[in-house]
């Protein structure tokens, strides 16, 4: 049944339920009539009272009744819709696998839901190519690039190349390597897709690893004259995965050093806030526009090609941080002010260890 044919069946049922209502009180009040005129012997009320009585006071039953039909005929209508929105706004890339739940009314609303989980069915199935065809083909392109780092490797050790050819073996050498991360990259968001990367969960000293990451920053900031400070570091300990938690930590150094203006600044502050550490780590650099924000977690996406085009990168380590955190049911944002500072902020829910329970 369509839910025009339904619509119509069921306002027209209030409507009859009214005018039998309606019909009901104007007997009632006939019956009344008659029995002051024949019975008590009293003279009948005036027709224009009578009919006044019937339309002010029983008609506004009437319309009640009809104001509470119609409102629980569009609510009850309404409330197939309010259901789906409710189920597909739960749909995201990462959750495709979830279904619009079946009306079983067979109207229009069902065929919509046939229609839109169909849909979310082909979609699925052509993300799932593409992981897998990524994660294939960065798998494929392991070997080739090892083959031609070893062979390049060895032509450098010859001390018959002349000063041009042992430049050119190590620019290409560099490119190899270059490719080669990018491949890795890939390869662990294929895998981070696909489920197939699950965290080694441990019991973490987060200050520790902050401290080291100071440490490395320290170091790479020195050629480009960048100071680094450790401004504060809360003793932290948690639950996660130390090896992807060092990885976030190098990524987000390695960016703050990277994109940073000589002799600028970096800060990094370790705290503890409503039951989570929070980490930011802030630069000097150039900043992010305000529109160009919301797509700096993006994969491939380097922000500002002007400054991305001096500066070494694929675009994929902010992808891999934000994975990293959201694994770790935490978050990760960035604010900025361009040329003054931005700040990358890092949110991870604390685990209290065994012997604080």
């Amino acid at each position: 049944m369509t839910i025009r044919t339904r619509l119509t069946l069921w306002f027209g049922g209030i409507l009859l339920v009214s005018l039998v209502v309606l019909a009901g009180v104007v007997h009632y009040e006939w019956e009344e009539q008659v029995k002051r005129l024949h019975v008590d012997k009293q003279a009948p009320e005036p027709a224009w009272q009578e009919t006044g009585e019937i339309v002010f006071v029983y008609g506004g039953i009437t319309a009640l009744l009809l104001l509470f039909g119609s409102w629980w005929l569009l609510r009850k209508s309404l409330a197939p819709i309010i259901t789906l929105t409710r189920a597909a706004e739960r749909i995201h890339v990462d959750n495709l696998k979830e279904r619009l739940p079946s009306t079983g009314s067979g109207d229009e609303l069902e065929r919509l839901t046939e229609v839109f989980n169909a849909m979310m069915a082909r979609l699925e199935d052509s993300f799932t190519r593409v992981r897998e065809f990524t994660l294939h083909a960065s798998h494929e392109l392991k070997t080739p690039l090892t083959v031609m780092r070893a062979e390049i490797e060895t032509a450098l050790g010859e001390e018959s190349l002349t000063p041009s050819q042992r430049e050119l073996f190590a620019n290409q050498l560099e490119e190899i390597q270059r490719l080669t991360k990018i491949v890795n990259s890939l390869t662990f968001l294929a895998k981070a897709d696909a489920g197939q990367d699950a965290l080694q969960l441990d019991m973490v000293h987060l200050d520790e690893l902050v401290k080291d990451s100071f440490s490395d920053a320290q170091m790479l900031g020195r050629p480009h004259r960048i100071t680094v400070e450790l401004v504060a570091c809360e003793a932290i300990l948690l639950q996660a995965d130390r090896h992807r938690l060092r990885q976030l930590l190098l990524t987000l150094t390695d960016n703050a050093i990277k994109f940073n203006q000589p002799q600028g600044r970096v800060t990094m502050a370790l705290s503890r806030q409503n039951g989570a550490a929070v980490l930011k780590i802030s630069n000097t650099g150039p900043g992010v526009l305000p529109e160009k924000l919301p797509r700096v977690f993006d994969r491939f996406y380097r922000g500002d090609a002007a400054h991305s085009s001096e500066v070494d990168g694929c675009g994929l380590g902010l992808s891999i941080a934000e994975w990293i955190a959201k694994a770790h049911r935490g978050g990760i944002q960035m604010v900025s002010e361009p040329d003054q500072w931005t700040t990358v902020i890092v949110t991870l829910p604390i685990s209290r260890s065994p012997s604080d329970r």
